[in-house]
């Protein structure tokens, strides 16, 4: 490994122009972009399994399991993948098409109660399931809704893939107020209703539904707030999205990304470490110059990129942490979520629905508003959800690779479950009723699905953050409501990737804009600041030297 000039004094057992903290994606985006400029790179990992949750392990003999994500969405729209060349390191993408099936109230039934909502890449397969299900006046209003939401989309793409600023956001949402051909000039002010305004309400205005509403519904509160709260329209909006490259899932598990990312890294010679996590950042006259490891180790770099939790990175810092990261204090919440993986002897069965237009993508069980509003009013009062809502998924039925002949893993997400219960029940004994509850929800809508369950693993949110260092388990790191975006994320005196009062310490992660979910774009923008204030060191002696060298020169000739 390459090394650079060493930082400061003192004893040194790795020397590197920069060391990452944490082999989540977005840490192993920050380490492969500045390997790709030349700089000589470590990143330092606690966990002895790459990829934080974008991770993948043998949880039973032969039988690969996602331990955080599955489905990847924003990072197959970033640009990421083509940039750092990962399809040349092993990552392969197989496509979630259709993405999208919702169940019907009454499945089996004759008539529109009896089919499910089947959301393809293809618009106008979609616009036909719409119809059938839902009536000609909500697929022509869908088609529609894509057209409108396509554009805006983009833009909120644009905009997560840069530092949050006022002319960033300028430069990615003007021009959807510029007139273009067929299209009037939109006005600024419909604009900010619909980005500042509710998930509900805007698809109140469009759609009359309620099947097609709870569907888009509980598809926008992947990201976490409940669509009844203010700013979530967008997250609704990202489905139009998806009929130009729908989510994806790497071949081999979720951790094809980071395990593709990690051979990046080495090919331009950087180095992972895992197992010898950063215990605390090396500060020397007031700016970091590298970690010292839990085993003792000292990593030395001119600059340190802090790819973990806002409150890990406040910890490493100790006192030396500035105001502005010792006082921030971003909204965790109380828990975000359960997970069950369920090994199988066979994938959900929908009853009338072909196993190719259920099992590709995201299985929506949910067929009204109301029980997602419940189950968010429940985690409010710090309880379990009377009625769980799942979000099942079942690759293993595209991808072979996960699990032997006769087998499935079918992981199943239930959405708010408190991190502390108000009645101060023990997650480790509620697991296995909790998780029972979660199957047996999945079974309402594909009877026999319980009796297929063979082995289940069972993450709740204290399982969440023993095992990913995910703290009070919320999977997003900070919440994701309107509050606590874009400048506001994690603190609006951190939301420039640095930390003002200690250089050398860039921000990464889930906690830094634009926030959770497999995306990769916190790790380069904050790679892209890191090398432009490298670039900025020498043009700013440069400029001093010539400040010199005019005033030398005036000097000279002022004497008499």
């Amino acid at each position: 490994m390459t090394t650079a000039p060493s930082p400061a004094s003192g004893p040194v057992d790795v020397l590197v122009d920069a060391v990452v903290v944490g082999s989540g994606h977005n840490g192993l985006v920050a380490a492969c972009y500045l390997a790709a400029e030349g700089l000589s790179v470590e990143v330092v990992e606690s966990d002895d399994v790459l990829g934080g949750a974008v991770s993948t392990v043998e949880r039973w003999p032969g039988v690969r399991v996602d331990r955080g994500s599955s489905a990847h969405v924003i990072v197959r729209h970033s640009g990421i993948v083509e940039e750092l060349g990962l399809a040349g390191h092993g990552l392969r993408y197989i496509d979630c098409d259709p993405w999208g099936f919702a169940p019907a109230p009454s499945p089996g039934a004759p008539g529109p109660d009896g089919l499910p909502l089947v959301f393809s890449v293809d618009l106008d397969a979609t616009c036909a399931s719409i119809e059938a299900a839902c009536g000609p006046e909500d697929a022509a209003a869908y088609r529609r809704f894509v057209g409108v939401w396509g554009p805006r989309s983009r833009a909120v793409v644009a905009s997560f893939g840069r530092a949050p600023s006022a002319g960033g956001l300028v430069r990615s949402f003007w021009p959807l107020g510029a007139p273009a051909e067929g299209r009037p000039r939109t006005p600024g002010g419909e604009l900010a209703v619909d980005f500042l305004g509710s998930g509900d309400a805007l698809l109140d205005r469009w759609f009359t539904s309620e099947r097609l509403k709870a569907a888009l519904a509980w598809f926008g509160a992947q990201s976490g707030p409940p669509m009844s709260e203010p700013g979530t329209a967008a997250m609704v909006g990202w489905v139009a999205l998806l009929h130009d490259v729908p989510p994806g899932h790497p071949v081999g598990g979720s951790g094809g990304l980071t395990q593709a990312l990690r051979h990046r890294l080495e090919s331009d010679g950087g180095r992972v470490v895992l197992g010898d996590g950063a215990e605390r950042l090396l500060v020397e006259d007031g700016r970091v110059t590298g970690v010292r490891t839990r085993s003792g180790r000292t990593v030395r770099a001119s600059a340190v990129v802090a790819a973990c939790h806002i409150d890990v990175t406040r910890r490493l810092a100790g006192d030396d942490a500035p105001p502005v990261l010792a006082d921030a204090a971003p909204p965790i919440g109380n828990g975000f979520g359960l997970v069950v993986r369920a090994l199988t002897d066979a994938p959900p069965s929908y009853p009338g629905v072909a196993p190719e237009q259920a099992l590709h993508g995201l299985q929506l069980l949910c067929t009204d508003r109301g029980q997602l509003a419940a189950a968010h009013g429940d985690w409010g009062a710090g309880r379990v959800p009377r009625e769980p809502v799942p979000l099942a998924m079942s690759f293993s039925a595209s991808d072979p690779t996960l699990a032997p002949p006769g087998r499935h893993v079918v992981t199943i997400w239930g959405q708010w479950y408190p991190y502390a219960l108000a009645d101060g029940a023990d997650w480790d004994a509620l697991a296995e009723t909790e998780a029972q509850r979660l199957i047996e929800a999945v079974d309402r809508y594909a009877p026999g699905f319980a009796d297929s369950v063979q082995e289940t693993y069972v993450q709740t949110p204290l399982a969440l953050e023993r095992e990913l260092s995910l703290p009070r388990g919320n999977v997003m790191h900070v919440e994701m409501g309107l509050a606590s975006m874009f400048a506001f994320r994690p603190a609006p005196g951190l939301s420039g990737y640095r930390v003002p009062g200690l250089p050398g310490l860039y921000l990464a992660g889930a906690s830094t804009h634009p926030g959770g979910g497999v995306s990769g774009n916190s790790g380069r923008t904050a790679a892209r600041v890191l090398l432009a204030d490298r670039r900025a060191l020498p043009r700013a002696r440069a400029a001093a030297d010539r400040t010199l060298r005019r005033a030398a020169a005036r000097l000279v000739r002022a004497r008499p």
